[in-house]
C-alpha cells in the first residue's frame, strides 16, 4: 500500500484551517498532528503554502454510460472529475438503457468497479410503471445512494408524471429520493405559448421563460408535499429559483433534516444574460435564469436553506450543441472545474474556503450517510487534494479532460490549481499526471 508523509500544510477541515502533517497509510488518514516523523518507508510531500482540503463529494453527474458514450464515459469522466479535485461521484440514471431494473443499475456498478478512477454511486431509475422494482433497492441502502424521480422531462426520456408512482415511492423507498423538478405542463404550455408568437425561430434567451420560475416551483412544492405526508427522505437537486428557496428551511442540523436541497455551480456563476455570449452551451435544465435568481441562491447557500453544491455534470459533443435551440441537448459539462470555480468564489470574498469545503465535501457525506469519507479524520479514507492558491490554471482545450472536448471556461484563468488528488490513498493524479493503477471504491451507506 501507498504511504505519504504531507508536511506543513494548512488542513481545511470542521470549520477550521490549521497547520498540520498528515500521514497517509494503507488507504486512510493515519496520523495528522502539527509536527510528524515517519520512520516506515514513505513518500513526503511538500505542503508549505498549500491547502489540503477533503475530496469533493459530487452528488449529481451524468456520465452517459452505457448507451451514449459518445458523449462520455465513466472512465473519462472520473479522470476529469479526480484532476479537478472530485474523488467520489453519485451518478444519473438517464442512460441508454436506463437504470429502471436491479440488474441494469448493478451493470452501472460493474463498469465502475473496472473503469472508474473516482469512488463511485449509481441512482436507481423511476418510470411510470416500475415502482415495485425500485422499492426492491431498500434491500441495498447501504450500497446505493438513492433513487431518482425526474418529475420534470429533461435528457432522455424518465419523466414521471404519474401520482401514482409517486405516491409508492414517496411512502416505500427507505433511501434517500433525489428529484428533478420542473412542471411538465407549465413548461409545455409557456413552449406553445412562445412557438405561436415566434414560430420555430426560439433562442436560447427564451429558455429560462419557457421552463420559468413557476414551473421549478410548482414541481418542487409537490415534491414536498409528497414528503411531508410520508416523512421521506427528499433531496431536491439545481434549485434555480429564488421562490422554491421558501421551501426549505435551516432551523434544523443538516443530520436531522428529511427534506434538502442542492445548488449548481452554474446557477452561482451564469445568469441569464449570459445567453447572448455562451448560446447553447449554457441551456440546461432548469434553466439558468434572471440575476435576482443568482443573488438569492448564493444567500440561501451562505444562510443553509441550500445544503449541497454539485454540478449536474452533463457533457454533449459541440455538433449537437451548435443544433438550434429547439434541437439543441440541455447540459452543461462542469465536474473538472467545479473546485476551481468555487476556489475562485473564496479569493473573491462570496464564500470562505471553510465554506466550500463544508458545502462540497462535509454536506454531501452527512446528507448520504456516506461512510468514513467527506472529512479529514483519523481513521477515515484518505479521499483527500491539494490545492495551491498562488498559482493560476487556465482551461484550454489540451487540459480540458471531458471526452466532449470542451467546455464554458475555456481560456478562463482561474487563480488556483489542482496539484494533488488521493482517492482512498492511492495517489490518483499528480501535477497533470494520472496513476491508473487502482480504480477508486463503491461508496458505502450507513443505515
Amino acid at each position: 500500500m501507498e504511504n505519504y508523509l504531507i508536511k506543513n500544510i494548512t488542513v481545511v477541515n470542521e470549520g477550521l484551517s490549521t497547520v498540520q502533517d498528515v500521514w497517509i497509510k494503507d488507504g486512510r488518514i493515519h496520523r495528522m498532528a502539527p509536527q510528524l516523523s515517519v520512520t516506515a518507508a514513505h513518500t513526503e510531500i511538500d505542503g508549505e503554502g498549500k491547502h489540503l482540503l477533503p475530496g469533493v463529494i459530487d452528488d449529481q453527474v451524468h456520465f452517459r454510460e452505457p448507451g451514449l458514450t459518445h458523449k462520455a464515459t465513466i472512465y473519462s469522466e472520473a479522470r476529469a472529475a479526480v484532476a479537478g479535485g472530485t474523488t467520489s461521484f453519485m451518478e444519473m440514471p438517464n442512460t441508454k438503457p436506463e437504470a429502471i431494473t436491479q440488474a441494469l443499475l448493478e451493470a452501472k456498478y460493474e463498469i465502475a468497479a473496472k473503469n472508474s478512477l473516482a469512488n463511485y454511486s449509481f441512482f436507481m431509475g423511476v418510470s411510470n410503471d416500475n415502482a415495485e422494482e425500485v422499492l426492491r433497492t431498500n434491500d441495498k441502502k447501504d450500497r446505493v445512494c438513492g433513487v431518482k424521480i425526474f418529475m420534470g422531462s429533461s435528457t432522455g426520456n424518465m419523466l414521471v408524471d404519474n401520482y401514482l408512482t409517486l405516491e409508492k415511492i414517496f411512502s416505500g423507498a427507505e433511501l434517500l429520493i433525489a428529484t428533478h423538478c420542473e412542471d411538465e405542463k407549465i413548461i409545455r404550455s409557456n413552449l406553445e405559448k412562445f412557438k405561436q408568437e415566434k414560430g420555430e425561430h426560439l433562442t436560447v434567451a427564451d429558455h429560462p421563460l419557457i421552463r420559468n420560475e413557476e414551473a421549478c416551483f410548482e414541481s418542487s412544492l409537490v415534491a414536498v408535499q409528497f414528503a411531508k405526508k410520508h416523512h421521506s427522505r427528499l433531496h431536491i437537486l439545481h434549485i434555480s429559483t429564488e421562490k422554491e428557496l421558501q421551501l426549505f428551511s435551516n432551523m434544523l442540523p443538516l443530520s436531522e433534516k428529511r427534506i434538502t436541497a442542492e445548488v449548481c455551480v452554474h446557477h452561482l456563476y451564469f445568469t441569464a444574460d449570459d445567453y447572448a455570449r455562451y448560446g447553447n452551451n449554457i441551456k440546461c435544465n432548469p434553466a439558468i435564469k434572471a440575476e435576482h435568481n443568482k443573488h438569492a441562491l448564493w444567500k440561501a447557500l451562505l444562510d443553509d436553506r441550500l445544503d449541497v453544491i454539485a454540478t449536474d455534470h452533463a457533457p454533449h459533443t459541440r455538433e449537437e450543441k451548435a443544433q438550434p435551440y429547439l434541437q439543441a441537448p440541455s447540459g452543461i459539462p462542469l465536474v473538472q472545474h467545479s473546485l476551481l470555480l468555487m476556489l475562485q468564489n473564496a479569493q473573491q470574498g462570496n464564500i470562505s474556503i471553510e465554506k466550500v469545503v463544508e458545502k462540497m465535501s462535509h454536506a454531501p457525506a452527512i446528507l448520504f450517510r456516506i461512510r468514513e469519507r467527506g472529512f479529514l479524520r483519523e481513521g477515515y479514507h484518505a479521499d483527500c487534494v491539494i490545492v495551491d492558491l498562488q498559482q493560476a490554471t487556465t482551461v484550454n482545450a489540451p487540459n480540458i479532460l471531458y471526452k466532449c472536448g470542451w467546455s464554458p471556461f475555456e481560456e478562463h484563468t482561474f487563480p488556483a490549481s489542482i496539484t494533488h488528488t488521493f482517492v482512498s490513498g492511492h495517489l490518483a493524479y499528480e501535477n497533470g499526471v494520472f496513476h491508473e493503477q487502482q480504480q477508486g471504491h463503491r461508496l458505502l451507506f450507513d443505515l
